[in-house]
């Protein structure tokens, strides 16, 4: 049964020579190869505002690079995130569009009877892939990959996106040859939309 996949590429840098972006064309291709609608937000491509009070927070209007990605996020059924680990988090860039992408009336909002926030996501699947040049192990349980789970619970859980799936690519630098299973990998994934 084919899917409505978005595809959000968080690397902050455009260049398209970092793994990332290979990581995201390989999804990609499997994904469109299996029959799944794809649509693939490059967030180093847009522009858009930091958030800077919380009245822009809550009762701001999106700049047209965000409703257009609210649209994106609104038609897909599976979200991808790809995005490269910085200091033991994602890039500020990824977090300032996160902040303008999952607002209030768009992703949650308050609820009614004894609730107190209704989830506006609800029915999204998604897959986080982070890449990083420590191993992963080291990630998950030296560190308890706490920037990862931030993003599972406190942003996408809290708006309703479930289930929600892991890869973490560790030791980003290695050689050729684990890079081409990745990217194997990947677009395994792409192609099950998973």
């Amino acid at each position: 049964m084919s899917k409505r996949i978005l595809i959000i590429h968080g690397h902050p840098d455009a260049n398209r020579t970092h793994f990332g972006h290979a990581l995201v064309e390989y999804y990609a291709d499997g994904a469109r190869r299996a029959g799944h609608s794809v649509r693939i937000i490059a967030v180093a491509a847009l522009d858009f505002p930091l958030l800077r009070d919380p009245d822009d927070f809550q009762h701001g209007q999106p700049v047209p690079a965000i409703a257009a990605a609210q649209a994106d996020l609104s038609w897909a059924e599976h979200v991808v995130i790809v995005y490269p680990l910085w200091l033991g988090a994602m890039p500020a860039l990824l977090k300032a569009f996160f902040e303008q992408l999952f607002r209030p009336g768009f992703a949650f909002e308050p609820a009614s009877g004894g609730k107190l926030w209704q989830k506006k996501l609800k029915g999204k699947s998604c897959r986080i892939v982070v890449t990083m040049g420590m191993p992963a192990f080291a990630y998950r349980w030296f560190f308890g990959a706490h920037s990862l789970k931030s993003l599972e619970r406190s942003i996408l859980g809290f708006c309703g996106i479930g289930p929600i799936r892991e890869t973490l690519i560790g030791m980003v630098e290695a050689d050729a040859g684990k890079r081409a299973k990745w990217l194997q990998r990947m677009q395994a994934l792409g192609e099950q939309g998973r």
